[in-house]
């Protein structure tokens, strides 16, 4: 009789028990890992917006002080005084780029945020400059 009691008394998991915990920390793990990759990758970009914010402080000064109210007069890297191989240096911008004609400032990502853009494009009024974000970086949600 003895022996009959200790296996009713015996406490631990079954193989069932241990499974299930076994599949929903796969599920967890199946969701969070992109959600993870996700976050990283918008992390790394931020060094591009940065990027192209620094070459924007730039020609926002340049149009305040030099533009006389004229975008062209601010749209290459001499005329506003930026150093865009300096702006480019992160590990994360391929490159940094002024329109010339628009003075739109184009900023592109390395392979480790898939070489999406981040473009930031000027206007005009009434003697201030407002600024609009494009680039494909706002489809993939990284800007």
């Amino acid at each position: 009789m003895k022996g009959i009691n200790q296996i009713k008394n015996a406490k631990g998991f079954t193989l069932i028990e241990l499974m299930i915990v076994v599949a929903i920390i796969g599920i967890l793990a199946a969701i969070a890992l992109p959600a993870y990759q996700q976050y990283t990758k918008k992390a790394r970009f931020a060094e591009v917006v940065l990027a192209a914010s620094n070459v924007k402080t730039s020609i926002d000064t340049c149009f305040q002080t030099r533009g006389a109210g004229v975008l062209t007069n601010c749209s290459t890297a001499a005329l506003v005084g930026a150093d865009l191989t300096g702006a480019a240096n992160g590990t994360h911008v391929s490159k940094v780029e002024i329109d010339a004609s628009t003075a739109a400032i184009t900023a592109t990502g390395a392979a480790s945020v898939d070489g999406k853009t981040y473009i930031l494009t000027p206007s005009a009024a009434n003697g201030t400059l407002t600024w609009a974000q494009t680039g494909d970086c706002v489809a993939a949600g990284l800007c």
